[in-house]
């Protein structure tokens, strides 16, 4: 291989990880989103929780609730979606790491 066809390979290796941090920054900022949102939740849970214990079971407290409930679990749900996409973009990372360190094994 010529060295400006090395070094336009090492290049491109070095533009797609630096788009694939970015991905995982992304990522990771929406998983703190998501965490925040899902405190929120739980901590909403546990007012109707409290409140229901308080002045009993009416209708709209238990309705409330389990609403809060299913939203606690979409969340959940999308937390893990995203929980795994860092994964795989952390192992694309990986990838890219282990190809540039080749090319500069090669050099």
């Amino acid at each position: 291989m010529t060295e400006g066809s090395e070094t336009a390979r090492r290049d491109a290796l070095l533009a797609r990880r630096l788009n694939l941090v970015s991905s995982v920054s992304a990522l990771t900022a929406e998983a703190l989103r998501l965490n925040q949102k899902r405190a929120g939740i739980e901590m909403e849970m546990l007012r109707l929780e409290l409140e229901i214990g308080r002045s009993g079971a009416s209708a709209q407290l238990v309705r409330d609730l389990h609403e809060a409930e299913q939203n606690a679990a979409t969340i959940i749900q999308a937390c893990a979606a995203c929980e795994d996409r860092i994964v795989a973009a952390e192992g694309d990372v990986e990838d890219v790491d282990r190809r540039l360190a080749a090319t500069a094994d090669e050099t």
